[in-house]
């Protein structure tokens, strides 16, 4: 394919095997659900893999991603939504120059960050959700790739990850998407046993953004990536290892829910709140769902199922109950529990209309 020919990072077969593509624990483990629940991602840009420490924030050096990672752990408490926080790669003249701040799902932008300005910068953004006093916000567009080459931290990101973002330019380039789509180092996400591991910032079928994880993607995965995802907003199943937003215990249900074409199978609620309104403990079970999803029906009856309820009490009397329950046993199970309530509580009105009548 021609997205993975002719690029300048060549690894050699026995390292390949050891710590690259065709290493023995490829394919071994389940990727789906295999990400923590986060609800919001930021990435500071910093520098590139070749001078990052195995972990980046304790440098003595390097203070900018110190002092971040302190001060977001200094406020942990005040910050109501869960934040993860990620080193890119800075390179002048891009969107990831040197102290830039990036934030999703929000798409925003902060320009030069220095280290005199973290602790206020958390504060304004991070705890209060208000902008930076100190800085513009600027609106991001397009998509945005992230792959994990921190090899210090762990050898297989680091052989994985450069050819990756290789492919993935040279594969941008070749479709002219050069200006909308945008590709980054990063350092460790979590899960280096599943490398490669990149993460997609991209709208979805529906236009909303959405951060997906992806693992053991190698360059022929590449094609699939820019063409399939990132073009039409739909999951590559075999490789997903989860979503922002999304619990780990159900990421295999959302796994199962996906369709060829994107799509989810789970209603999609409207996120009314706002990113400062999410606390750090929003992570619902299936029926109370997380950052404006369920997996589960509304349990309730509609009005219209209410009246038919009424209408056969009111005709067949105690006897059309009984016709009732093949109706009833139709039902999906959640709607049982609410049909059973209306039944009793129509026939309590109706017995109590009886003996009314009687009396009279």
């Amino acid at each position: 394919m021609a997205e993975t020919e002719n690029v300048s990072t060549v690894i050699s077969a026995e390292e390949d095997a050891k710590f690259g593509f065709t290493r023995p624990e490829m394919y071994k483990s389940n990727l789906a659900g295999t990400v923590d629940q986060y609800d919001r991602h930021v990435f500071v840009c910093f520098k590139g893999p070749d001078a990052w420490l195995p972990r980046v924030e304790d440098s003595e050096t390097d203070l900018l991603p110190k002092l971040f990672s302190s001060a977001v752990k200094a406020r942990k408490n005040d910050i109501t939504v869960k934040t993860k926080v990620t080193i890119c790669e800075e390179r002048e003249g891009t969107v990831f120059e040197s102290g830039d701040v990036l934030i999703f799902p929000d798409m925003i932008k902060y320009k030069s960050l220095k280290e005199s300005d973290v602790d206020g910068f958390v504060d304004d953004v991070l705890v209060s959700g208000r902008p930076w006093a100190c800085g513009v916000q600027e609106k991001l567009t397009g998509s945005y790739v992230f792959v994990c080459a921190h090899g210090s931290r762990d050898k297989r990101c680091g052989v994985c990850g450069p050819l990756l973002i290789e492919n993935l330019k040279e594969g941008i380039e070749s479709r002219g998407l050069g200006d909308q789509v945008f590709v980054s180092a990063c350092s460790h996400v979590g899960g280096h046993k599943y490398a490669g591991n990149l993460i997609v910032y991209s709208p979805d079928s529906e236009g909303k953004i959405m951060g997906h994880w992806y693992g053991y993607v190698t360059p022929d995965d590449v094609p699939e990536i820019l063409d399939q995802h990132i073009g039409q907003g739909a999951v590559i199943e075999c490789i997903w290892r989860g979503q922002m937003g999304a619990p780990t215990e159900e990421g295999e249900k959302l796994a199962e829910q996906k369709l060829p074409n994107g799509q989810d199978v789970t209603e999609r609620k409207k996120h009314e709140e706002s990113n400062s309104e999410v606390t750090n403990e929003n992570v619902g079970g299936c029926c109370q769902g997380a950052n404006g999803f369920s997996c589960c029906r509304d349990g309730s009856l509609g009005v219209g199922e209410e009246k038919k309820l009424e209408e056969n009490i009111k005709v067949h009397g105690k006897k059309g109950l009984g016709k009732l329950s093949s109706w009833i046993a139709s039902l999906e199970q959640s709607d049982v529990l609410a049909t059973v309530a209306v039944i009793g509580a129509v026939a309590t009105v109706a017995v109590a209309y009886s003996m009314y009548k009687r009396s009279g």
